[in-house]
């Protein structure tokens, strides 16, 4: 059996008139929207995901509206600027509730690549408890330090939720549990953001199931808390030997080729 090939060996060139960063960014974008459908995260039209481009335009890719993350593909993104203006693709196929959440962060953090905004059942059901992702699991417990909360104030549609957006996240978080929302992951790629997305849901429903027995759990101790805690930053943070989304990204590429092919590269 022939190996597969890399992933970049096997992209398709950009199209005339466009940077091979901008069709890369596209390409794994797609891919993110694919994935997240795949892994069970998608929700109809209503989730969205974006990638900042380079350059001083300050240009982000956002997933437009119509297009479920099944069919996603590289050249059907919306590329918007940060005064909310379509600068490539259909204007109304803009969701503005994407625009303000997205819009936020890229402006206020140019490190972060991609932000991830989700609503499923495990990270709604966690964001409806007063007390959020417990500490009951090790894959809580290893990225509470990266965890910040952001209380629920409508429909995103007010401009002037950006700033707090911003400061609950904080500069070193990458997890947001928007309360009675859902939840926002960030990355300093498109792998990184997805990566704690995935990671999140899964202590998410680790916490929903163990609640679900309708038995005493096993509480951790402060102590213990604290130290995995640590162990987490050291293990997830830039640099770490579990970096988040370093290895497993190439990975989820491959798995989606197998198991949707190539449409996202289109």
């Amino acid at each position: 059996m022939k190996s597969a090939k890399p992933q970049d060996e096997r992209a398709r060139p950009a199209p005339p008139g466009m940077s091979a960063d901008e069709w890369r960014l596209r390409c794994e974008l797609a891919a993110c929207c694919q994935l997240t459908d795949l892994y069970g995260m998608s929700d109809l039209a209503s989730t969205h995901i974006s990638v900042a481009l380079p350059g001083p335009q300050h240009h982000f890719l956002v997933n437009p509206l119509g297009t479920f993350f099944d069919e996603m593909s590289a050249s059907a993104l919306l590329k918007v600027d940060f005064e909310g203006r379509v600068v490539e693709g259909d204007a109304s196929a803009l969701n503005p509730a994407g625009f303000i959440i997205h819009s936020a962060i890229h402006r206020a953090q140019t490190d972060l690549v991609c932000v991830m905004h989700s609503h499923t059942r495990a990270n709604n059901a966690v964001a409806m408890q007063a007390q959020g992702l417990r500490p009951l699991s090790q894959k809580a417990c290893v990225m509470l330090d990266f965890l910040g909360y952001h209380d629920y104030e409508g429909a995103a549609l007010d401009e002037d939720e950006r700033d707090r957006l911003v400061r609950d996240l904080g500069p070193e978080g990458r997890v947001l549990i928007l309360r009675n929302h859902g939840a926002l992951t960030v990355g300093r790629s498109v792998g990184e953001a997805f990566c704690w997305m995935h990671r999140l849901e899964t202590a998410c429903k680790y916490q929903i199931d163990g609640l679900a027995g309708g038995v005493a759990l096993h509480e951790l101790s402060d102590a213990t808390i604290a130290h995995t805690r640590a162990q987490g930053r050291r293990m997830l943070a830039g640099g770490g030997f579990l970096e988040c989304g370093k290895f497993e990204w190439p990975g989820l590429l491959r798995k989606l080729e197998r198991e949707r092919g190539s449409s996202w590269r289109s």
